[in-house]
């Protein structure tokens, strides 16, 4: 039996890096247990995250204190396994040999509670069942969305 010390590692990119993007990054972290790497950048990095963002995350048990948007580069691309667009398009650079999956997910800046949250429960089915593919033997915590 061979086993593998990779650990997989994924660049959440959208523009701003305040929405998308870090929720994508933190349920990914909060689920993946150390078995996935998780970054998150943007394209055109704003000064802070949404606010609204924040403020879900944070009723969800998630700590946003440390999250600040950062700059996507080619090197961050190049040294990821998976690179997952959200909203960039063609302002994403594209690096030979990394895969590269879009979710096409509604932005959440400047949107009330309940939009956020459902952005934010679109974002929670698509990690886990990336973190299912990326991780086969992962066992999943629960959702974050379980009440």
């Amino acid at each position: 039996m061979t086993t593998t010390t990779h650990t997989p590692q994924v660049v959440f990119a959208c523009i701003r890096n305040g929405g998308r993007s870090v929720i994508s990054r933190m349920l990914t972290e909060n689920y993946a247990g150390g078995r996935v790497i998780a970054l998150s950048a943007g394209t055109q990095p704003g000064e802070h995250i949404h606010a609204e963002v924040a403020e879900v995350l944070e009723k969800l048990g998630l700590d946003t204190s440390r999250e600040h948007p950062k700059l996507l580069t080619r090197e961050t691309v190049a040294a990821s396994d998976l690179a997952i667009t959200l909203g960039c398009g063609e302002e994403c650079p594209y690096v030979p040999g990394v895969r590269y999956v879009d979710w096409p997910v509604d932005d959440p800046g400047g949107q009330d509670e309940a939009t956020v949250r459902r952005i934010v429960a679109d974002i929670d089915t698509r990690v886990r069942d990336l973190l299912t593919e990326l991780v086969p033997d992962i066992d999943l915590p629960p959702s974050v969305l379980d009440d």
